[in-house]
């Protein structure tokens, strides 16, 4: 008997938490609250973005091409030739 009367309980303090928490969660005040908070955050990243420096580009003519001589040495692999000398 004092069993199920728990568990009645706990069931009944489940649905309440649930319901409260969907209550407060579609709430117009919680809507607006989140859309404020939303424009803030937009705003402080457009006032933080205007005050970043911009930097000079200075890797122009920084590329050094090396030159491959050797490619004449080097010995050709074919897949299927190393799988069939591998049996």
């Amino acid at each position: 008997m004092l069993r199920e009367i728990k568990y009645f309980i706990f069931i009944i303090v489940i649905c309440l938490f649930s319901f409260f928490i969907g209550r407060y969660y579609f709430s117009d005040e919680n809507k607006k609250n989140s859309y404020r908070s939303l424009k803030n955050i937009d705003n402080k990243l457009n006032i933080y973005a205007e005050k970043l420096p911009i930097l000079e580009n200075d890797t122009k003519n920084n590329i050094e091409y090396v030159e491959q001589l050797n490619k004449k040495n080097q010995k050709k692999f074919n897949f299927w030739k190393l799988i069939e000398n591998v049996k």
